[in-house]
């Protein structure tokens, strides 16, 4: 049973909790096959994108899926809103609470940005990726995937590759398939492992060809190039040479592995063009999954929070 007002993270929840939300998903996908790609699960909720971030698939993802609930969604463009005047998170949060609405989907740039946000608002929050922290719907859309081709979670092997350091998809990726029974390896230059990484149950390689070797899927991460203030990164051709994914490595892993990105694809550098568009990914599919997903999730919350909301009127 579904609890929580909030979806802030993986590393919250439980082995159950995580079921629940992948077959709630299952459950929802058949809607985007319809002709009316519509259900009335959030008619008359209103849910409300707020993003300190550039964002296209997270954004217009979490958009199509409150629409096929039937809520109402407004998107709030930070940079011409009330934030450039100086207003914090909390304000925008209580004004947009406010206004009456019933979800706050959050990306900051701040770790820790949508768990404040939920502290302080008897709405939920959704966490769509804060700093470097978690971004829960990614890893969920990730794991969903990974079972809807391979048929179970529990007992892969599953490689990341790339950023690790800056990367909030690898950490809740992490989380999520390690709680499900997966065996999870990251793969990167030394200077892109952080140095706990290996106590959220994550291995760790330094070669590509050992990563890739006995895996079942790879999960390729896009090297964030803006974040280098210090010039700590590998040179682009230098990190496709050693990390990147080309059809010739491919060759050494398993027949079937599975691919996955989760976008933008910087292609020639994490990543070969032939092998992004070529019969082992799933990249599309998983766009397409991140859907149903965010569906299931903006259900959950409201569902948890009206029981809430019900127990406390009840109890006035």
């Amino acid at each position: 049973m579904w609890t929580r007002k909030d979806l802030l993270g993986l590393e919250e929840l439980s082995k159950e909790e995580l079921e629940l939300i992948l077959s709630t998903a299952e459950s929802f996908k058949e809607v985007s096959t319809r002709e009316i790609k519509k259900v009335p699960a959030l008619r008359g909720k209103t849910v409300v994108n707020l993003f300190y971030e550039p964002s296209t698939r997270t954004r217009v993802s979490f958009e199509v899926a409150a629409k096929r609930l039937s809520a109402d969604v407004i998107n709030i463009a930070v940079e011409s809103s009330s934030v450039k005047k100086g207003e914090t998170l909390v304000d925008t949060g209580s004004n947009i609470e406010a206004l009456k609405a019933d979800i706050i989907v959050v990306r900051h740039n701040s770790s820790g940005a949508a768990a404040m946000l939920a502290r302080h608002l008897n709405i939920s929050v959704v966490n769509a990726g804060d700093g470097w922290h978690e971004h829960p719907t990614q890893a969920l859309l990730d794991i969903f995937t990974l079972k809807e081709k391979l048929g179970h979670i529990s007992g892969l092997k599953v490689s990341i590759v790339g950023d690790i350091a800056h990367s909030r998809v690898a950490r809740s990726n992490i989380w999520g398939l390690t709680k499900l029974g997966a065996s999870v390896t990251v793969c990167a230059p030394k200077l892109l492992i952080p140095p706990a990484i290996e106590q959220m149950g994550a291995k760790v390689a330094y070669d590509i060809d050992e990563a890739l070797s006995s895996a079942d899927a790879v999960n390729v991460l896009r090297m964030q190039f803006e974040r280098d203030s210090e010039a700590a990164f590998p040179q682009q051709l230098e990190y496709f040479k050693d990390f990147g994914i080309t059809s010739e490595r491919l060759k050494k892993a398993k027949k079937d592995i599975i691919l996955m990105h989760p976008g933008p694809i910087n292609r020639g550098i994490e990543i070969e063009s032939s092998v992004a568009d070529g019969t082992n990914s799933v990249i599309l599919e998983q766009v397409t999954n991140g859907i149903a997903v965010r569906m299931a999730v903006l259900f959950l919350v409201a569902q948890a929070n009206d029981k809430s909301q019900s127990v406390k009127d009840s109890e006035s």
